[in-house]
């Protein structure tokens, strides 16, 4: 099959193609772009399923660390005058995961606008593909209203002027026959007239679905964005609710990113699949959506030398009949235009129509050829396949540095808000030791604290 103009299935497309697909039996599923069939429909769940399988061993190895973290942390001995050991170590761990972070939105958001821009051109095209198949309809429709008022007027009246003349009446309504079967020809050419289907319809589904698409994925990363910007904050504010709080957004965020991950693997791959070989596809659910032959679905789709115009013999045959039809006027206006004057009018009448039928019959090959649509097609493979595509593997790498990321901050996190110092006066009275401050890593000499009125040293 020969493919669209423009589009060439990218190394993306033939990796994600090569991947190995299994159902929920673990049983191999062939990669061929199959979404009505159950086992196609379970290997790309089972691809989803991969990210919940990554958050849950993502929580439990936080669970794990934490865990160790707070209960085998060696005791300290009574007076110590410096803090815990890593205090800047555990910081800057966290600093440089929330940074990662941030990067990886920068990311997540130019894979959004690529993915927007391709299903925008997929949008676009199937819009100009509508125009097109609209333009057709309307013009045969013109075209058949205006010959048969020129065959009840302007012929009938021709007649009636002739009938003293029995060879002019014939020539007359030769051209009569002539364009009854114009008209007959044309209406064959509305080949998208009645259908279901609609290029338009297809297109404003497309678009509803992908706005919201594109603001879930803009709040998503807005809300990480945020998380990342206020954790930075209370880490250099040394605030513990602040801290704790971003904890727990960033267990969320973390879930959503996990989620996310599920969602772009999941539709990559099937996209891949369909990229692959899409002509199979388009023309089995067109022809099963329209009811159209096969002949005029690959004329259009296919667009090369081995299809031929389905509609080539109908305007041939339209073609001749006009000429036929110009010949018979023009006879008609030596013959009988000096012996009946009152015949002028209406075959000035049936020229202007013969001359506006020529024209559009004209645009109507134009129109028909498989060129325009085809492009059309082109164009919206390369918007689906190629930017689109292009943008799910960029937000699932923003995913992939998303839960990587926060899986770190998570971990370093409780750690680091344990280091801040107490902000009350008990917690001074108490004798405790004021930690660094979070954002040096260098360790300072720290003075002994000095005793708030009405409170007493506790001997050691």
């Amino acid at each position: 099959m020969g493919e669209p103009p423009g589009y060439r299935p990218s190394a993306w497309v033939h990796l994600l193609h090569q991947l190995p697909r299994a159902d929920f039996q673990l049983r191999p599923v062939p990669s061929d772009f199959a979404p009505q069939e159950q086992e196609y429909q379970q290997a790309l769940l089972l691809v989803a399923a991969l990210a919940g399988l990554g958050l849950g061993l993502s929580l439990i190895l936080i669970a794990a660390y934490l865990i160790r973290v707070c209960c085998c942390r060696p005791l300290e001995p009574p007076g110590t005058k410096s803090p815990p050991p890593g205090g800047g170590c555990v910081t800057w761990s966290c600093i440089a995961a929330l940074l990662v972070s941030c990067a990886g939105i920068g990311i997540g958001f130019y894979g959004n606008s690529e993915t927007s821009d391709g299903v925008a051109q997929l949008s676009s095209a199937l819009l100009h593909a509508n125009h097109t198949l609209n333009a057709i309809d309307h013009l045969v429709l013109e075209t058949v209203e205006r010959l048969g008022e020129a065959v009840r007027t302007e012929l009938t009246t021709l007649e009636e002027v002739l009938t003293q003349r029995t060879e002019l009446v014939a020539a007359t309504r030769g051209a009569r026959r002539q364009a009854e079967a114009v008209a007959q020809q044309l209406r064959g050419l509305a080949f998208w007239q009645g259908v279901p289907l609609s290029p338009l319809q297809v297109a404003e589904d497309v678009s509803y679905v992908e706005e919201y698409r594109w603001l879930a994925y803009v709040l998503l990363l807005l809300l990480e964005l945020l998380v990342c910007l206020f954790t930075l904050l209370g880490l250099a504010k040394q605030s513990k609710w602040l801290v704790i709080v971003m904890t727990v957004m960033s267990l969320v965020v973390l879930v959503l990113s996990w989620g996310s991950l599920g969602l772009e693997a999941a539709t990559a791959v099937g996209l891949s699949d369909f990229c692959t070989n899409p002509d199979n596809f388009i023309l089995n659910l067109t022809q099963e959506e329209t009811g159209l032959d096969s002949d005029i679905l690959n004329y259009y789709f296919l667009c090369n030398q081995a299809v031929s115009n389905p509609f080539q013999q109908r305007l041939t045959l339209s073609q001749r009949a006009l000429a036929s039809i110009h010949s018979q006027l023009q006879g008609l206006e030596r013959e009988a235009v000096p012996q009946f004057p009152s015949a002028q009018k209406p075959l000035l009448s049936l020229e202007e129509t013969l001359n506006v039928t020529e024209g559009n019959f004209h645009q109507l090959v134009a129109l028909l050829h498989c060129r325009g649509l085809h492009k059309d097609y082109g164009s919206a493979l390369r918007g689906l396949c190629e930017d689109t595509l292009e943008g799910l593997l960029f937000l699932l790498l923003f995913s992939l540095l998303s839960a990587g990321a926060l899986a770190t901050a998570l971990c370093s996190l409780p750690r680091a808000w344990a280091l801040f110092p107490p902000r009350n006066p008990s917690a001074s009275c108490s004798g405790s030791l004021l930690s660094e401050p979070l954002l040096h890593a260098r360790l300072e000499p720290v003075p002994p604290p000095r005793s708030l009125p009405g409170c007493r040293r506790r001997p050691h």
